[in-house]
C-alpha cells in the first residue's frame, strides 16, 4: 500500500477523470447540477500535508486538521464526488521546509476555497461533463465564483450573508433590509421534505435583483436575476441565497436546488463511514492526492450501482419490494462483503505471520522515531 500512494507509477487523475466519466454517463438525466463544499479531517500533526490549526465545520470549530474542497455531481438518479482540492493556509503554504519535507509542488500558490472550487468548475467542463446550475453554501457566494459560473454557462444558487448587498430597482441594500421590506402576501410555504421529526415546511420569497457578476462580453440582460430567502417555520430563522439562471426559473425549482445542495453532506458522510476517505494515515502531496482517489472510486462505484439498483427496482413494480425502503450504500456493501469479496483468511499461520510482521515493523518506526528527535534536538 506505501508503493502504491508513493513510489509506483501511475496517474491518479487520468483515473479519477476516468471514474467521473463513468459515473456521469450512468447518473445524468438531463438535469445535472455541481455542488461543492469542504470537508476537515482530524490529524494529530503538521507533518501531514496541509494539516493546520483552521476552521472546520467537521470537527466542530477550530482544529488541528486538513481541509479539502470536494465536488459532487447530483441528478434525480443519485449522486457522488467527482473531484477534490486540498485547501492550504497562507502560512502553511509559506513554509519552504514543510513544502520540502512533502512533496508539494513548488508552482502551487495560496489558493482561497472559492478559487478551490472554480478550479474544479473549469476541470468539469473541459472533461464535458453537463451541469445546469452550481450550488453552494455562504463560503462559495462571492462575486468571483458567480461570475465563473456564468461564463461557463451555468446557472447558480450559492448562500450569501445577512450583509451580503444587493440591488433592487434603484435601491442598494443589504439581504437583510431586502427581506423586511417583503409584504406578507410574498411569502409561500413551500414543503421541503420531511426528516426524522416530521415534514419540512418552510416560508420562502423571491425578490428580483440587478446582477452584479455579468462576465466580460455577455449581455447585461440576459437570464434571471434573484435573491431567494428562506425563513424557519418556527423560529423564524432567516436564510438568503444568490440565485441566477439562465432563463426564466420559478419559485419552485431554486426551492428544489436548496434542497439538493445537501446531497454533497450525504456523499461525505457515507465516503468517510464506509470507503475512509478521512482515515488516509499519509503525510505527503502525492500520497494524500492517491488515497483519496482510492476512496472516491470506491465511493463511485458504490454510489452509482445503489443508484441503478434503485431505479430498476422502480422499474420493476414488484409488489414483495414495495415495502422496502431504496438501497443504500451502506446496505450494498454489506451484500458484497456477504456474496462477491472473498473473507480474510483465519488460519493461525496467516494471523501468526501478520502478528510478527506488525510488531518488527512498529519496531522499526519506533527506530526512526528515535533517531529523527536526535537528530532534530541537535540541529539548531
Amino acid at each position: 500500500m506505501h508503493h502504491l500512494l508513493s513510489r509506483a507509477v501511475w496517474d491518479e487523475q487520468a483515473v479519477l477523470g476516468r471514474t467521473a466519466a463513468w459515473a456521469v454517463d450512468l447518473l445524468d438525466d438531463g438535469d445535472g447540477i455541481l455542488i461543492a463544499d469542504e470537508t476537515g479531517d482530524a490529524k494529530s500533526s503538521t507533518d501531514a500535508v496541509a494539516a493546520a490549526r483552521q476552521y472546520s465545520g467537521s470537527v466542530g470549530g477550530v482544529a488541528l486538521c486538513q481541509v479539502a474542497v470536494h465536488l459532487t455531481f447530483a441528478t434525480s438518479a443519485g449522486h457522488c464526488l467527482i473531484d477534490r482540492r486540498l485547501y492550504f493556509t497562507k502560512e502553511w503554504i509559506a513554509d519552504e521546509e514543510r513544502r520540502e519535507l512533502t512533496g508539494v509542488p513548488d508552482e502551487l500558490c495560496f489558493a482561497t476555497k472559492p478559487h478551490l472550487a472554480k478550479d474544479m468548475l473549469r476541470t468539469a467542463g473541459r472533461q464535458g461533463i453537463p451541469a445546469s446550475y452550481f450550488l453552494g453554501d455562504e463560503v462559495y457566494g462571492g462575486r468571483e465564483l458567480r461570475s465563473a459560473c456564468r461564463e461557463l454557462g451555468l446557472g447558480y444558487v450559492v448562500g450569501v450573508r445577512s450583509n451580503h448587498q444587493v440591488t433592487t430597482g434603484p435601491v442598494k441594500l443589504s439581504v437583510a433590509q431586502a427581506a423586511a421590506r417583503l409584504p406578507k402576501r410574498a411569502w409561500q410555504r413551500i414543503r421541503t421534505g420531511a426528516g426524522q421529526k416530521g415534514v419540512r415546511d418552510y416560508d420562502w420569497a423571491m425578490i428580483e435583483v440587478t446582477a452584479d457578476d455579468t462576465p466580460d462580453g455577455h449581455d447585461l440582460d440576459t437570464g434571471t436575476s434573484v435573491l431567494l430567502v428562506r425563513r424557519h417555520r418556527y423560529t423564524r430563522t432567516v436564510s438568503y441565497y444568490r440565485c441566477f439562471g439562465p432563463g426564466p426559473v420559478t419559485l419552485a425549482r431554486l426551492v428544489s436546488l436548496v434542497c439538493h445542495r445537501w446531497r454533497v453532506e450525504d456523499d461525505f458522510q457515507d465516503a468517510k463511514e464506509i470507503c475512509h476517505l478521512d482515515k488516509g494515515q499519509v503525510t505527503c502531496w502525492n500520497s494524500w492526492h492517491r488515497w483519496s482517489v482510492i476512496t472516491l472510486v470506491a465511493y463511485a462505484f458504490l454510489a452509482v450501482t445503489a443508484a441503478l439498483e434503485r431505479a430498476a427496482q422502480t422499474g420493476r413494480n414488484d409488489p414483495a419490494e414495495a415495502d422496502l425502503v431504496p438501497l443504500s450504500n451502506h446496505e450494498l456493501l454489506r451484500l458484497l462483503r456477504a456474496l462477491i469479496l472473498p473473507p480474510p483468511r483465519r488460519d493461525h499461520p496467516h494471523l501468526l505471520w501478520w502478528s510478527t510482521w506488525r510488531r518488527r515493523h512498529q519496531h522499526r518506526a519506533r527506530l526512526c522515531h528515535r533517531r529523527w528527535h536526535a537528530y532534530a534536538d541537535t540541529t539548531p
